[in-house]
């Protein structure tokens, strides 16, 4: 597996699964945080489907983010593992999940089928923490 600092580096593409449009909630300051990043964000949540999310048109289904290089999980622990079986069926390079989820059965069927897995983990903390640049490099750059 790559590092968290190389995944969050050479990742472009996020589908953010549970985004929510309540600026209280961790999974909208973390889409603040990764579109000032300089990533392509769609958020994802069929309650949502139509309306924007800090500019972003809100989609319905995972199957209408892509393509896509990452896939965010802001789901409890029991719901993630359909997220990331469908994610890696949809070609997610790398599915992430938030603090406190965890689904190792899940990770397994991903890692099996070639994905990358972080579970447990922020990237917005990741970030601060390996003290990434403020924006990821241009596609033209890399």
């Amino acid at each position: 597996m790559d590092s968290i600092p190389d995944i969050l580096m050479g990742t472009r593409r996020i589908a953010l699964v549970g985004a929510s449009a309540r600026p209280d909630r961790p999974s909208h300051s973390v889409m603040r945080f990764l579109l000032a990043r300089g990533y392509d964000v769609t958020p994802v949540n069929p309650g949502l489907a139509g309306q924007e999310i800090l500019g972003q048109r809100v989609v319905a289904r995972l199957a209408e983010a892509g393509p896509l290089d990452m896939v965010d999980v802001f789901r409890r622990s029991a719901e993630a593992g359909a997220v990331m079986d469908e994610a890696v069926a949809l070609g997610a390079r790398t599915v992430w999940l938030q603090l406190g989820v965890v689904d190792e059965a899940a990770a397994a069927r991903a890692r099996a089928a070639g994905a990358q897995v972080v579970m447990d983990h922020c990237p917005a903390i990741e970030w601060r923490v390996w003290k990434l640049p403020d924006r990821i490099p241009n596609v033209a750059d890399t």
